[in-house]
């Protein structure tokens, strides 16, 4: 697993990366297997943190589910259904889920081939209101 955080200097961590992390495989634990991988990602897509499977760059993981939600609000606003809460893509080898953890902040999270879903969506769920009470805390 790559568990590192991105677009910041070598060694520089987020101030609350490591508790971050600490969430993300809180949900990964949650699942029974079923999630391989969770970032936490601004909504302009900068790597929060993250613990990604080898070999997926974080950098480039992020922007791209940053697009997608982009695009999804844009969709959800144009046809007045009110505001964004998730988006799930599947595909033949597992599903990602995007979720909103908070103005500005979005959990991705992708989930094993034959995972279930309706558990995957309930402890992202829980997992994103984690993160914004813990992005949002002033410490």
């Amino acid at each position: 697993m790559n568990q590192g955080t991105a677009n910041q200097p070598a060694g520089v961590d987020h101030p609350r990366g490591t508790r971050v992390r600490s969430i993300l495989r809180g949900l990964m634990g949650s699942t029974d297997g079923s999630v391989n991988a969770a970032a936490a990602i601004t909504s302009d897509g900068m790597v929060i943190a993250s613990v990604l499977q080898d070999g997926v760059d974080a950098d480039r993981f992020a922007a791209m589910s940053a697009s997608l939600l982009a695009l999804a609000e844009r969709e959800i606003d144009e046809i007045q259904r009110g505001r964004l809460r998730q988006l799930l893509i599947e595909g033949t080898e597992g599903a990602v889920l995007l979720v909103q953890a908070g103005a500005g902040t979005v959990l991705a999270v992708s989930a094993e081939p034959g995972a279930l879903m309706g558990k995957v969506f309930l402890e992202a769920r829980r997992a994103a209101a984690e993160l914004q009470g813990c992005l949002t805390t002033v410490e």
